[in-house]
């Protein structure tokens, strides 16, 4: 039951596209991630995933529409829904969800991992 320090946590690296646990929530992960450029479009069957913006700003592409989120704001994807994050420039975020998670949505990219580390 300690306060944890974003701005310390994301000092702690410079890679990007690498969740990083920082705490779990019941059977949730909460990362920390820094992104920037585009992902891969993906979905996750059985999980949501919440995005909070804590730094910079993130564009989610959805397969009818797109969405800007910018700092403080936070993007809820429904489980089964596709999309793509992309950010022109690095974005931090700060995302929720299930521990078993894929963050590819099973899709194969030289970026996928199949745990995450603790910081």
């Amino acid at each position: 039951m300690n306060a944890i320090n974003l701005k310390e946590k994301f000092n702690l690296f410079t890679d990007q596209w690498t969740p990083k646990i920082i705490t779990n929530l019941d059977d949730s992960h909460v990362y920390l991630t820094k992104i920037e450029g585009d992902f891969i479009w993906h979905s996750h069957d059985d999980q949501n995933e919440l995005f909070i913006v804590i730094e910079g700003r993130f564009r989610m592409d959805f397969r009818d529409r797109s969405q800007w989120v910018e700092a403080g704001e936070v993007l809820l994807v429904p489980k089964g829904v596709e999309h793509r994050p992309c950010a022109e420039e690095e974005c931090k975020l700060l995302v929720i969800e299930k521990a078993d998670t894929d963050h590819t949505g099973g899709e194969k990219d030289d970026r996928r991992k199949e745990n995450h580390d603790h910081i």
